[in-house]
């Protein structure tokens, strides 16, 4: 292919990037030109606000006013949100670091709006001189005023000016942590050298991926390489060197930025006049303050303790066998391995040969096919189409789609009208975010005038690369978190609501997961299974036999790993309840080990904070992942019994959840949903758990 050199620019306030494109990297057609500097949407949102602040109080309406604020939210974010998303998917260095500047400016320019005393004047005069317009103000209106006003007291606007200033400085500082903890954790290039003998029981396939230096292997830690070597790997001491890496990823720089963050996250909340970080940041959430998530974990804890001192009971007597050692103890960096040797010995399931009925060609065919059925919708593959500064490509693993509604098609002259678009990123490369995770860079939105704003989403991910000899092979977990971030991806999408500040994913934190913890559920159903999981060689379907003991086996070891998730929001909650946030970060997660898990072990020398991403981005929340399953589990309870893969019961979920987005409070949406108020139940049976 004919070799096109481009010039690849992104812009945050002066600074002008054009890296080069070589061949060898970029053998088709690669752009990223987002259409407006930083600077430029700051000044074009700064003459949106000048607009409704000079509205005489004799004019001011709802939509003038408040929807307003709303529209100059909405164009902010479509102007800038690719630029601030490229820090996370770019391969120059360059781009990387101008949308990293992009960013800080983005989140400083937000901290002073939602201070300006301008617009806040002019939302309090509506307020006051449209006081029986107020009051019959119903549904997305009335919320987004509620939220408004709201949003005005969190920023601090009842403040005394000087303890507002003061404010502003700790709030943008916080800010610019975050980016520098994030962009240590991409570029943390940590390799762990390994002998040949020392992977013994690692597939040769993967071994042929890893780079060597003079006969020694060097094993990265991303998903891709981790996974498999600590999951196959026979000798303990292979599997412990590559777990006491990936919990040092960051290193000691990333502990300084996070406790600096935590201590200023509490002069915020104190500031503000709560107790702690964690009460005020789970204000706005489902669970309301931190008492309450307290008394959720004291609720479930002893009813998961149970089912993992049986999961250790059995773990550490199948090591014990296998090692010959009758005083052996179970270690973490065991956990899975000696999950994937019961799940051998026991229920016969053996995860290599599983991973060859999962290519991923056949997985996106299958979601997609569920999906679109499911809930009436179509994707277009246009990937050719993009490349533009609207629709940028960053590399050309990248692919690009439209979303057709075919629900809607009988109503447009039989067309199914195009309803928004996603990008697919899908496997690993140096500096690229490591995780998998879903942006909604543009949101649904209904204009004043009746014109729509389609939302588009990026889905990126890590999974395992194609080789010479073979397709990429998913693995069954990896089949699984893509079903999961899809479900974000449909969450953006379908989304119905009115005004941006409801659209797609913007609900309360603590139930944002639970859609797509809900989908997990459909890669263990054999039905839908049969509609793609395919060995990629000879076409034949994923034996019954396999999938048998694949769900047999599905909660081996559950209550260890859900203590594990557990460990991970009560370390989280530690950081974020001090008064005064004066944390040792690692001496507080050293000491909760063993207090929240059956590990007989001291994680000594490790401080898996340092590359915790989700202590930034979901800062005294990440109990949401076990708050949202539990109202996940129970919502999958009443999608099978109206059918998995029953147009109908998609099209009723797709209605009463996913499209509304924070339209409603979550829990009002679960209760219509389900009929009935949520129970526990259904969690822990999904867990194997009684109460």
């Amino acid at each position: 292919m004919k070799n096109i050199l481009l010039a690849i620019v992104v812009v945050a306030g002066s600074i002008g990037v054009a890296p080069k494109v070589h061949a060898a990297e970029a053998p088709t057609l690669v752009t990223a030109t987002p259409s407006l500097t930083i600077d430029a949407a700051i000044a074009k949102a700064n003459a949106a606000v000048a607009k409704i602040v000079a509205i005489p109080s004799a004019e001011r309406t709802f939509d003038n006013t408040i929807g307003a604020i709303d529209d100059l939210l909405a164009t902010f974010e479509t102007d800038t949100s690719m630029l601030v998303f490229l820090s996370n998917v770019h391969p120059d260095a360059a781009v990387r670091d101008a949308s990293q500047a992009a960013e800080e400016k983005w989140g400083n320019y937000l901290t002073d709006l939602g201070k300006r005393e301008d617009l806040y004047k002019a939302v309090k005069d509506y307020a006051a001189t449209r006081a029986s317009e107020v009051a019959a103000l119903t549904g997305e209106k009335k919320r987004l005023l509620e939220f408004i006003l709201r949003d005005y007291k969190r920023a601090g606007m009842d403040l005394p000016a000087d303890k507002r200033a003061r404010l502003t400085e700790v709030q943008k500082e916080i800010n610019r942590l975050g980016i520098e903890f994030n962009k240590t954790i991409a570029e943390d290039q940590t390799v762990v050298p390994l002998t040949k003998d020392e992977l013994k029981g690692v597939s040769e396939a993967l071994l042929k991926t890893l780079p060597q230096n003079h006969g020694v292997y060097l094993a990265d830690l991303t998903y891709p390489t981790y996974n498999p070597i600590i999951e196959s790997a026979t000798l303990e001491t292979t599997r412990q060197k590559m777990w006491m890496a990936y919990k040092r990823r960051g290193g000691t720089k990333n502990i300084q930025t996070l406790e600096k963050a935590i201590k200023l996250r509490a002069e915020e909340a104190n500031l503000l006049g709560y107790a702690n970080c964690a009460d005020y940041l789970i204000e706005t959430r489902m669970a309301k303050n931190y008492e309450t998530v307290k008394k959720f974990y004291a609720e479930l804890r002893p009813l998961v303790r149970k089912k993992a001192a049986a999961d250790m009971a059995e773990f550490t007597a199948h090591k014990r066998a296998i090692t010959g050692d009758a005083n052996a103890a179970l270690a973490p960096w065991d956990f899975t391995y000696i999950r994937n040797e019961l799940m051998k010995s026991k229920y016969a399931v053996d995860g290599e040969k599983v991973q060859q009925y999962f290519p991923l060609e056949k997985i996106v065919e299958g979601l997609f096919g569920v999906t679109q059925s499911l809930y009436g919708l179509e994707y277009r593959e246009v990937t050719s189409k993009a490349g533009t500064a609207e629709r940028p490509l960053w590399h050309p693993d990248v692919k690009f789609y439209e979303v057709h509604d075919k629900s809607q098609a009988a109503a447009n002259g039989g067309k199914a009208p195009k309803i928004g678009e996603f990008y697919l990123d899908l496997f690993p490369r140096p500096n690229k975010y490591g995780h998998a995770a879903q942006w909604s860079l543009v949101n649904h939105k209904v204009w004043s005038d009746g014109k729509v704003t389609q939302p588009l989403a990026a889905l990126v991910c890590n999974f395992t690369k194609p080789t010479a000899e073979a397709p990429s092979l998913l693995t069954h977990e990896e089949v699984e978190t893509f079903f999961h971030e899809f479900g974000h991806c449909l969450h953006t999408i379908v989304s119905t609501a009115r005004y941006n500040r409801f659209s797609g994913t913007n609900t309360e934190l603590d139930f944002v997961e639970a859609p797509s913890q809900m989908f997990e559920n459909w890669v263990w159903d054999a039905d839908v299974l049969a509609t793609f999981a395919k060995h990629y060689k000879t076409g034949e379907p994923l034996p019954k036999a396999l999938l048998d003991g694949m769900a047999a086996a599905k909660n081996l070891g559950s209550g260890i790993d859900t203590e594990n998730q557990f460990y991970y929001g009560l370390t989280d909650l530690a950081f974020e309840s001090t008064a005064d946030g004066a944390v040792d970060t690692t001496a507080v997660a050293n000491a909760l080990y063993n207090q929240v898990t059956t590990y007989d072990f001291q994680p000594t020398g490790t401080f898996y904070q340092a590359s915790f991403g989700h202590l930034m981005g979901y800062t005294a929340g990440y109990y949401s992942y076990m708050w949202s399953k539990v109202f996940a589990s129970d919502m999958f309870v009443r999608f099978k019994e109206l059918g998995m893969l029953n147009p109908e019961a998609g099209m009723y979920y797709r209605t009463k959840i996913i499209s509304q987005g924070g339209t409603h409070d979550a829990m009002d949406l679960i209760k219509d949903y389900l009929g009935r108020e949520p129970k526990l139940d259904s969690f822990l049976d999904q867990l194997g758990m009684k109460r």
